[in-house]
């Protein structure tokens, strides 16, 4: 399995190539037609400044937009927006902890959408991080001293290059 860092354009373009690989997670999203945001939290710490959000559009089990998007962007395409700390979506794309659990205990802030709807569409939680988890992920908290400047360095790189 490859290994990517976590919240970076590489993140997205392997997942995105990786998808095309496995038909299973296509037909378990085919009836999700969501265009969601997902904040991070800034961390400092863990070299996240700034908040940042990235879209993951998926249309009838198609991915229609998996990249890093503005706030204004997210504010007027996306039907949700979900926010949270770095490492509370470690432990949800880890497996560590579950969508709803964490979306009811406030871990999980739904910034915008309807929290009926997306108690609905819960359990497409699922196959959507099986999605986000088809590479190895390294956070942050698992780099070296070294490699996480390297990170913080290349996280100010992207972000101004996109607009983020």
């Amino acid at each position: 399995m490859t290994t990517v860092q976590y919240c970076t354009p590489q993140w997205f373009q392997q997942v995105a190539k990786l998808y095309q690989d496995h038909p299973q997670l296509q037909e378990d999203l085919a009836k999700f037609s969501y265009k969601v945001s997902y904040k991070i939290k800034a961390d400092p710490s863990w070299g996240i400044e700034q908040d940042i959000i990235f879209a993951f559009y998926v249309d009838k089990g198609q991915i229609t937009c998996l990249e890093f998007i503005s706030a204004e962007q997210a504010a007027e395409e996306s039907e949700f927006i979900l926010t949270a700390t770095p490492q509370e979506w470690k432990k949800l794309l880890r497996g560590d902890s579950k969508f709803v659990t964490e979306f009811v205990l406030g871990k999980v802030v739904l910034e915008k959408g309807s929290k009926v709807t997306v108690l609905g569409v819960a359990p497409y939680s699922t196959p959507l991080i099986k999605t986000l988890t088809l590479v190895d992920l390294q956070f942050p908290d698992e780099m070296s001293p070294a490699d996480l400047e390297q990170y913080k360095l290349y996280q100010q790189e992207f972000r101004s290059q996109l607009g983020v």
